[in-house]
């Protein structure tokens, strides 16, 4: 018997929005990850009279960087599904609405990974469930931190699990905790990131990230102020890449200033994350935008709630 899923075409046209997201959230690397309500919007049209397998438009203020050839991840992604159900690629246009900058630490990537195979999969009949999905998203980003979240919404801690499948948590957020990030206006790429990395840690490092994640969930999910601001350290990432941020420590030394529970690096960075209390949240957002001024470095800073919904199809 045939293993071929049949596709049927509901839709011609299908609009995704998938929001940002910060990972890691200082101790949670490379499993821990939140979405936040700024989103990226993507539009796939079926094209039934076009020569070209891929039409890319694309707008916005990053408009410039995104690639428009069949190596886009956005297309790549779209591919990935009909490979999986072993049916041919529609001729597609690809309109894509930028507004989470890229190389910035706030999971642009994997929204173009979420979005291709949610358009994909909505255009081919949903032959894929939402747990297939997410696989494929973590198999094409290599780690669960930002696809997940994306994905799904809120804030996840995700492992793998004992048959090689993976795990995904579900973790509380206190409405009295504010995200607040910080975007300079210069780009690091994950790459270079995690090239300044080592290549093994000692058993001291790995015992203080196991105790500061487990430390970090409860106080993420109860508000304990003492509790966060603790959590928040971390001896396996955040050291190293310090030092390809410039104006790192003014702004971490202003938010704090300013009454944040602490500063860590979103994702690969170079944006910075502050959590913050409610009553705190336009003190520490003025402080970190004078701090990296003062440093020459002009940054958007802004209050980011978690977007609990993840990514949304929306059939047009």
């Amino acid at each position: 018997m045939s293993s071929v899923i049949p596709v049927v075409l509901v839709v011609s046209s299908v609009s995704i929005a998938v929001p940002a997201t910060t990972a890691n959230i200082g101790p949670g690397f490379d499993c821990l990850g939140a979405a936040l309500c700024l989103h990226n919007q993507f539009r796939f049209t079926v094209l039934t009279d076009s020569t070209e397998p891929v039409v890319l438009k694309v707008k916005g203020a990053t408009n410039d960087k995104v690639g428009t050839g069949s190596d886009n991840l956005l297309y790549k992604s779209f591919q990935q599904v009909y490979q999986v159900i072993g049916q041919p690629c529609p001729p597609i246009q690809l309109e894509i609405a930028v507004n989470v900058p890229l190389a910035r630490g706030l999971g642009s990537s994997a929204t173009a990974i979420v979005g291709g195979l949610m358009g994909a999969n909505v255009l081919a009949g949903n032959p894929l469930a939402q747990a297939q999905l997410v696989e494929q998203a973590i198999a094409i980003e290599g780690h669960p931190d930002n696809v997940v979240p994306a994905f799904l919404g809120g804030c996840r801690l995700t492992a793998s699990g004992k048959d090689s499948d993976w795990e995904i948590c579900d973790v509380p957020w206190h409405d009295s905790i504010v995200p607040v990030v910080a975007i300079p206006d210069f780009e690091l790429s994950t790459a270079e990131a995690r090239r300044v990395l080592p290549v093994e840690y000692s058993r001291a490092d790995a015992i203080f990230n196991a105790a500061h994640l487990g430390l970090l969930l409860r106080a993420l999910a109860t508000g304990n102020a003492d509790w966060l601001k603790a959590a928040l350290s971390d001896r396996i990432h955040q050291p190293y890449r310090q030092t390809l941020i410039p104006g790192y420590r003014a702004v971490e030394q202003a938010a704090i200033a300013e009454g944040a529970y602490g500063l860590v690096i979103s994702g690969a960075g170079p944006t910075l994350l502050a959590l913050a209390p409610t009553e705190q949240v336009q003190a520490v957002t003025d402080g970190m935008q004078a701090a990296w001024l003062s440093e020459g470095i002009t940054a958007k800073v802004m209050a980011l709630p978690l977007d609990t919904q993840g990514a949304i199809a929306e059939q047009v």
